[in-house]
């Protein structure tokens, strides 16, 4: 009985041995592969598996793109186009739209990574008006801004009147459904410009060099309520007279109007569109491509006019505005 007892003990520490050894030679087998994978890791293998302190801190310190949105003029007048810039303080603005008074921003690339773009401010609208912009930059990252451009009001000059007067007197049915259509026609071309690519450079040109008879925005007033506006510039001139394009552009639309006589819409694209009415002659075809300066017309005094005169409109989309805020917009952008 005793010597079997010895046995079974002789047995079990036997096993434990035995168990004890294998984990010994389980953990050296571990420990060897391991030594041997290591051998096959390069230093610049080794460097890459745990990065620097110093590099952790320059991934944190990495700066977000950013840019700068701005406007010129700085003030900004009813009735008057302006430009809208986007200028990268940190990254590469890819791209970018827009919107103001319901019309969209054509943002196209300019020197030194800025991208800018027409906008039109309406005439009687003061206040801030709400410009947004879409920004994308080559990183893939993007923003969407809402920011408020104050509009004052323009310096336009009104004639108060205490009663209202006979402006024409009403047309008749017939006539004024012409004068509807003809209307809806121009309109028409500016609303396409929007899908017409820019033709035009900064750097405009006046159709004509001569003295102004009467300006963009004058109006009556009827207890204190605008009844009317002058909506285009009168320029001077004699019949024949030259009328010139101010920039490259397509022309759209080349017509005998009721009111406007006979008439020229140009296309110049991104929205933008000029209009030449009374001319006595029109020397261009619709779908022609015209350039800077080229003689399109001449003076005229057709439709409702008192005399020879250059009427000339500047549109932005459905927008009509002040034709020399168009000549003159190469001044610095004011910060946002």
């Amino acid at each position: 009985m005793t010597e079997s007892l010895a046995l079974r003990k002789a047995a079990r520490s036997g096993r434990t041995v035995a168990i004890v050894l294998a984990l010994i030679l389980i953990a050296l087998i571990v420990v060897l592969t391991a030594i041997g994978i290591r051998s096959r890791i390069s230093p610049e293998m080794e460097v890459g598996l745990v990065p620097e302190a110093s590099e952790v801190l320059a991934a944190v310190a990495e700066p977000l793109d950013s840019a700068v949105v701005s406007w010129t003029p700085t003030e900004v007048a009813e009735g008057t186009l302006f430009r809208v810039a986007i200028t990268p303080e940190t990254g590469t603005v890819a791209s970018a739209e827009g919107a103001f008074a319901g019309e969209s921003l054509h943002f196209r690339p300019e020197d030194g990574g800025i991208l800018a773009a027409l906008a039109a401010a309406p005439i009687d609208e003061r206040g801030d008006v709400e410009l947004r912009v879409e920004i994308q930059y080559e990183s893939a990252t993007a923003e969407i801004r809402f920011l408020q451009v104050p509009v004052v009001a323009g310096d336009y000059r009104m004639e108060r009147l205490s009663v209202a007067p006979e402006f024409g007197g009403p047309q008749p049915p017939e006539i004024q459904r012409r004068i509807n259509d003809e209307f809806a026609r121009a309109m028409q071309v500016s609303q396409a410009s929007h899908a017409t690519p820019r033709m035009w450079t900064r750097g405009f040109v006046p159709p004509r060099q001569t003295r102004i008879t009467s300006g963009f925005g004058h109006g009556r007033v009827f207890n204190d309520e605008v009844q009317s506006r002058h909506m285009g510039t009168d320029f001077g001139g004699t019949v024949g007279a030259p009328v010139l394009a101010p920039a490259r552009g397509r022309v759209a639309l080349v017509d005998a109007f009721y009111l406007g006589g006979n008439v020229i819409y140009l296309d110049h694209g991104d929205g933008l569109v000029t209009a030449y009415l009374h001319l006595s002659e029109q020397q261009v075809t619709e779908g022609e491509v015209v350039e800077t300066g080229q003689v399109i017309g001449r003076v005229g005094a057709t439709g409702r006019v008192t005399g020879p005169h250059l009427h000339w409109i500047v549109r932005y989309g459905v927008i009509t505005v002040d034709g020399m805020s168009l000549l003159s917009l190469d001044s610095p952008a004011a910060p946002a």
